[in-house]
């Protein structure tokens, strides 16, 4: 993969994390159980490191985080998160699992195709790992609420 594929596709990831940090932060603003408000806040500061990552990633190779990214992709993280905070709980897990999943098979097939980049390879282990918390997670609590 050439290097300007390799920054295009980070800009997807940084948009795709701009966009989780204000879902989630929105999210915890529109449920009114302490506990889940408390875990969309911490995994929206989780989602902010997985940004200033690829920021830095993009950087070191040369590039710009997308700037559209910066403007969009947070107007649209607000709207989904304070949109799903009017269905409720159990959908807005179920929105989530599906963002969190789709994030996940992004994160793997780029890993397939970063070759020799260990310091790539890590930065996208790491979010995918964290990615696949937050799936958990939010399964077991819509488990939890189902009961």
């Amino acid at each position: 993969m050439d290097e300007e594929t390799i920054i295009s596709k980070l800009n997807w990831f940084y948009s795709l994390e701009l966009n989780q940090v204000d879902l989630y932060t929105a999210q915890a603003h529109a449920v009114k159980d302490i506990y889940l408000a408390k875990s969309f806040a911490r995994i929206a500061m989780i989602e902010q490191q997985h940004v200033d990552n690829l920021a830095e990633e993009i950087k070191r190779r040369g590039g710009k985080p997308t700037s559209l990214g910066d403007v969009v992709s947070p107007l649209l993280g607000k709207a989904a998160g304070t949109f799903s905070g009017l269905l409720g709980p159990r959908m807005m897990l179920k929105m989530d699992i599906t963002l969190e999943e789709k994030a996940m098979q992004d994160y793997k097939n780029m890993i397939m195709q970063v070759g020799n980049d260990k310091r790539l390879f890590d930065v996208l282990w790491d979010n995918l790992i964290d990615e696949d918390l937050h799936a958990a997670w939010f399964a077991n609590k819509l488990k939890e609420l189902e009961r």
